[in-house]
């Protein structure tokens, strides 16, 4: 039996090196591996399909195909780009490996936030394990619900691309949401992800399959996957014909024929390096101040208007594991350039490095002239470079993912959810203090064990929007005006189809609201579950001259500095629990000691001035003495007594 076992283990030991092995001898694609040269390589391709049934070929896309007998299909990313480069490879890559519970969280970023002002909520949403965000599942939100409503900014992969076996019908008719290659490497002007017909809309209307081929220039797109029952076949032309005959559209795809060569292949204008544009469809940010704020009216990125792109720091291989530029990444990351990729090590570099490093990309190398090194231990480089300039309040902030910044039909008012806050100067998990964006959660949920998971969207949308439908909710798209009354009586009905062990609470403002024994609403302030959700802020970054203290120490360390005692305000939907907490408590520093420091500013003017008069007085009375001491030695020198 024993030796059995051994036997069996060594098998084992030997298939695994085995497959080890293989994999690391299997033969490269094309564009797998580069040659050397920064020209950019021409893409003359031909389009493949799906082919709509597992083990069979792609089919080669023919425009001329008589539609009659066959159905014209969406090219597919993954079988069309596939063919030289490593679609199992690029799908780990940051952007598309968020679903793999196997990969590095690294620090908290910007999550996912649901909003519905109809039912008071506000959520952030990740698959990643950041602390504060929850799993889309434990919302009640499947892959493919949440890639339909947050799709419109994801470049596919991912959830997009997950099999769930209780939607698999679905699944069918609307194809899977494959990484689209073309939304950051199209050069085509036409490329289209915003557009009336573009990757967003294409999206949300279901058409996983087609929205890379809609938005690439090459086509277009019209119907809905949405429309269609879940027996409906694309690609089956008898299925497709009766569909068009009906009142709803399915999805139908219609190339230009004049991208097509005369062998049927078309021209991909790829570029390597991702332009910066591209990437602000994802990643753009508006701050909004007492005033509007326009685009024009503010000032690029430092490093972008100095000539950089955002790749050029936030690089990459063929892996796609980008560099996100944090320092301490090279803990958590396979790339071998993180270590070199954060502000400190680009600008100042490792000393003890086998060649120098610092001025990378030609960046200066920062002197910090009059600066106490204690800055450098508490501070992060972003906490005096980065984000906006701090004031009395601060910032509501819009980005690309939280507001659909850049599709159709943008609510563009000031108010809009959700609340986003910046700066917020917070300590981080390091010790040291960095710019953060802030959200506060709002949302109904179950406690348990002193910790609170969220009712699912289905249960709270039927039963909370039946409580609040004779509130008015703002046009612009802001919080209703709920009281403690609403609460109660959303609580209650949600306690109605709870089970006996549960416990239905709500959870906004940095409060948790319950019902006790006596059925009376109770608050609970600083539960853990209340808190709120702070990611780090690295862009936009500002000059030198335009950092915090270069106008002097106040700044930071005035008595009103809005570094250490500037307004945070709670955002909730509660009117009575709306109020502001001080920046210096989301810096875990003595409040008392911070301000008495400040305060010594004040006098440290007149200190100085009290300082040097001493000195001068001392030097005046030295210098007397000193003449006296000369004249002894001058009269002892002559013979005189």
């Amino acid at each position: 039996m024993e030796k059995g076992l051994i036997l069996e283990g060594f098998l084992f030991l030997l298939a695994l090196c085995f497959h080890a092995n293989a994999a690391e001898t299997e033969q490269k694609l094309l564009g797998d591996e580069s040659d050397g040269s920064r020209a950019h390589p021409i893409h003359r391709l031909e389009l493949f399909a799906e082919p709509g049934e597992e083990g069979k070929e792609a089919i080669k896309i023919d425009p001329n195909i008589d539609t009659a007998e066959e159905v014209l299909l969406p090219f597919s990313t993954r079988l069309t780009c596939g063919e030289c480069h490593s679609y199992g490879i690029i799908k780990g890559g940051w952007h598309f490996n968020s679903v793999d519970p196997n990969v590095d969280p690294g620090r908290p970023a910007q999550p996912w936030i649901y909003v519905d002002a109809r039912t008071g909520t506000q959520i952030p949403l990740s698959y990643r394990s950041w602390p504060g965000t929850f799993k889309p599942e434990q919302f009640g939100l499947s892959d493919r619900e949440f890639t339909k409503i947050f799709g419109r900014q994801m470049p596919g992969g991912g959830p997009g691309e997950t099999d769930d076996p209780d939607e698999v019908m679905r699944q069918y008719v609307s194809g899977k949401l494959e990484i689209n290659c073309l939304a950051c490497h199209n050069g085509d002007p036409r490329q289209d992800q915003g557009g009336t017909t573009g990757y967003a809309v294409q999206v949300s209307r279901g058409n996983f399959r087609w929205a890379a081929a809609a938005s690439s220039g090459l086509a277009t797109v019209t119907g809905s996957a949405n429309d269609m029952d879940e027996m409906y076949d694309p690609f089956d032309p008898f299925s497709v014909e009766t569909a068009q005959s009906g009142t709803k559209k399915p999805p139908t795809i219609t190339y230009h024929k004049n991208v097509f060569d005369y062998d049927n292949t078309v021209f991909f204008d790829i570029l390597r390096e991702v332009p910066s544009h591209r990437c602000y469809f994802c990643h753009s940010n508006l701050y909004i101040g007492s005033e509007e704020t326009e685009k024009w009216s503010e000032d690029e990125d430092i490093h972008l208007k100095s000539g950089l792109t955002c790749v050029d720091c936030h690089r990459n291989g063929m892996d796609h594991n980008i560099i996100r530029g944090y320092e301490g990444e090279e803990d958590e990351s396979d790339n071998e350039l993180a270590a070199v990729s954060s502000c400190e090590s680009c600008h100042l570099g490792e000393h003890s490095a086998s060649e120098p490093t610092a001025g990378r990309l030609s960046a200066p190398v920062p002197e910090h002239f009059g600066i106490p090194p204690v800055h450098f231990e508490k501070l992060t480089c972003t906490a005096c470079h980065s984000g906006p300039w701090p004031d009395d309040e601060t910032h509501l902030t819009k980005t690309s993912r939280a507001h659909r910044l850049g599709t159709p039909n943008v609510n563009k008012a000031r108010e809009m959810l959700p609340h986003i806050a910046s700066p917020v100067f917070a300590k981080q998990a390091d010790g040291k203090i960095a710019p953060h964006k802030l959200v506060w959660p709002a949302f109904w949920g179950i406690l348990k064990d002193d910790s609170v998971m969220p009712i699912e969207l289905g249960t709270v949308t039927k039963v909370i929007e039946d409580v609040l439908s004779k509130e008015e909710f703002p046009f612009s798209g802001d919080w209703p005006d709920l009281t403690d009354d609403h609460i109660a009586k959303g609580l209650t009905a949600l306690a109605s189809g709870a089970s006996a062990e549960d416990k239905t609470v709500y959870v906004a403002g940095g409060r948790l609201y319950s019902l006790d024994d006596s059925g009376q609403l109770s608050e609970q302030k600083g539960h853990p579950a209340a808190k709120p959700y702070l990611w780090p802020i690295g862009h936009d970054v500002r000059p030198a001259a335009q950092a915090l203290g270069i106008r002097y120490c106040t700044d930071c360390h005035g008595t009103k500095a809005p570094f250490f005692f500037g307004s945070v305000n709670v955002d909730t939907p509660v009117v009575a629990a709306r109020e502001s907490k001080k920046m210096i408590e989301f810096e875990d520093v003595s409040p008392f000691y911070t301000w008495a420091f400040a305060f010594s500013f004040v006098f440290r003017p007149w200190m100085k001035m009290v300082i040097i008069g001493s000195c001068a007085l001392m030097s005046l009375v030295l210098l007397l003495y000193a003449l006296k001491a000369l004249g002894c030695v001058i009269k002892t020198l002559a013979g005189e007594n």
